[in-house]
C-alpha cells in the first residue's frame, strides 16, 4: 500500500507554518491516541502515521528535504525515513513528542511518559434517567430523589472479584505489567507497539480463587436512591450529569455517570416559549367594552390585572419577571397574556334584539386605530 503523503495525514498545506503544522500533529494524536481508542490496530497506525508525519515537517532540514524528493528522499535522510525506524515504539513516540501537548492529561503516556505502565482503568457504564418536572418545579429548581437499578461494588469482596488478598497472581501474559508487545517488520524497519494485555484487560494480575457472591465479577445489581438536584429553568430535552452514580466498574475503577433527561409536564394553562410564559385570556365583549379585573395564573399563584375599557382582540399584556428564571444565570422571562374577546355564538330572542339596536350606534361602528392594525403585526412576529 501507498504511503500517504504527509501533507495529507496531517490535513495541511505546504505552505503550512511550524506552528499549524504542530497544532494539526496534535489534534491528529489526540484523536487516534490508542488509550481513547483501546484495541483499534488502525487507530494505532493513524497514530504512528502522523507522528511519523510531525516528525518531518516539523524538522527543517528534513521538511525541505521531503518537499524536493517526496518519500524517496527520506529513506537516507539521517535518522531513517521518518525516524521510525530500527523498533522504535508507543512510548518513544510519547516521549518524542509529549511536549507538544503542554501536559495534556487523561491518555496514559501522554505528556512525555515514555517508558511508564500505561495499565487500562476500568469504568462503569452511564445509566440514563428521566426526570418529569411542572413548570413550578422548572420556576424555582428542585431536589428528586430517585430509585436506581444498577450494578454496585460487590459488597462481600469489595469489588475486587477476589476471595481475599490473597487470591491473586501475576498475569501469565504480561507477567503483570497490564501490556503486551509486539514488534512488526515495516518498510521502515522494525515497528514495536505496545497495547492493552488481552488476558487480564490491563489489570497485569489474575484471580486464583472467585468471590462466591458475585462469581469473580466484582459487581452485584442492587437499589439506590439517588438525590439529584435539578435547578431552575431547565428545559425539554436538557440532560444533566450526575458524576460517579452509573454502574460500577468490574474489578474496581471508576463509576459510569448517571444521565438525567428533563421531561416537562404540560400546564394546563401556560404554554411555554424559551424563558417566558404564554396566556390566552377570553373576555366578554362587555368587559372588553367597558374593562375590567380579572385573575391570570402564573408558576406562582394568580395575580390580577386591570383590563383597560375598550381593549381589542388580539392585545398582548406584558408582565413582566413573571416567566421562568435562565438556567444557571441571570434574568428572567415574562408573562405574555394574549387577549382574545370571545363572540357569542348562541343567543336568545332578546339579545339579539339587543343588539341589533346597538349595532346602528356609532360607537359600534369599527373604526380600528393605527395602533390597533399594529396587533396583529406584533403578534405574527412574535410567534415567527
Amino acid at each position: 500500500m501507498a504511503k500517504r503523503d504527509y501533507y495529507e495525514v496531517l490535513g495541511v498545506s505546504k505552505g503550512a507554518s511550524t506552528e499549524e503544522i504542530k497544532k494539526a500533529y496534535r489534534k491528529q494524536a489526540i484523536k487516534f491516541h490508542p488509550d481513547k481508542n483501546p484495541g483499534d490496530s488502525q487507530a494505532e497506525e493513524n497514530f504512528k502515521e502522523a507522528a511519523e508525519a510531525y516528525e518531518v515537517l516539523s524538522n527543517p532540514q528534513k521538511k525541505q528535504r521531503y518537499d524536493q524528493f517526496g518519500h524517496a528522499g527520506m529513506s537516507g535522510a539521517a535518522g531513517g525515513g521518518g525516524g521510525f525506524g530500527g523498533g522504535m515504539s508507543m512510548d518513544d513516540i510519547f516521549s518524542s513528542f509529549g511536549d507538544i501537548f503542554g501536559g495534556f492529561g487523561g491518555f496514559g503516556g501522554f505528556g512525555g511518559g515514555g517508558g511508564r505502565s500505561r495499565q487500562r482503568v476500568n469504568k462503569g457504564t452511564n445509566l440514563r434517567v428521566k426526570v418529569k418536572l411542572n413548570l413550578e418545579e422548572i420556576s424555582n429548581g428542585v431536589t428528586k430523589k430517585i430509585k436506581v437499578k444498577k450494578y454496585v461494588s460487590c459488597a462481600a469482596c469489595d469489588g475486587t472479584g477476589a476471595k481475599d488478598k490473597h487470591s491473586y497472581s501475576n498475569c501469565g501474559t504480561c507477567g503483570g505489567s497490564g501490556q503486551v508487545t509486539r514488534i512488526s517488520n515495516t518498510i521502515l524497519g522494525q515497528m514495536q507497539s505496545t497495547s492493552t494485555c488481552p488476558s487480564c484487560n490491563g489489570e497485569g494480575k489474575s484471580i486464583t480463587h472467585k468471590c462466591s457472591t458475585c462469581n469473580g465479577e466484582g459487581i452485584s445489581t442492587n437499589e439506590e436512591v439517588i438525590s439529584i438536584n435539578i435547578p431552575a429553568g431547565v428545559a425539554e430535552g436538557m440532560q444533566l450529569s450526575v458524576s460517579g452514580k452509573g454502574n460500577a466498574a468490574r474489578r474496581g475503577g471508576v463509576n459510569g455517570d448517571l444521565l438525567v433527561v428533563i421531561q416537562e409536564e404540560e400546564h394546563p394553562d401556560l404554554i411555554r416559549d424559551g424563558n417566558d410564559l404564554i396566556y390566552s385570556l377570553f373576555l366578554s365583549f362587555p368587559d372588553a367594552a367597558i374593562g375590567t379585573t380579572s385573575e391570570i395564573p402564573t408558576v406562582e399563584g394568580k395575580v390580577k390585572i386591570k383590563i383597560e375599557k375598550g381593549t381589542q382582540s388580539g392585545k398582548v399584556l406584558r408582565l413582566r419577571g413573571k416567566g421562568l428564571p435562565e438556567v444557571n444565570g441571570y434574568g428572567r422571562g415574562d408573562l405574555l397574556v394574549n387577549v382574545q374577546v370571545w363572540t357569542p355564538q348562541n343567543l336568545s330572542k332578546e339579545e339579539m334584539k339587543v343588539l341589533e339596536k346597538m349595532k346602528q350606534s356609532p360607537g359600534f361602528v369599527p373604526n380600528p386605530s393605527q395602533s390597533d392594525k399594529n396587533i396583529f403585526e406584533k403578534m405574527r412576529n412574535y410567534f415567527e
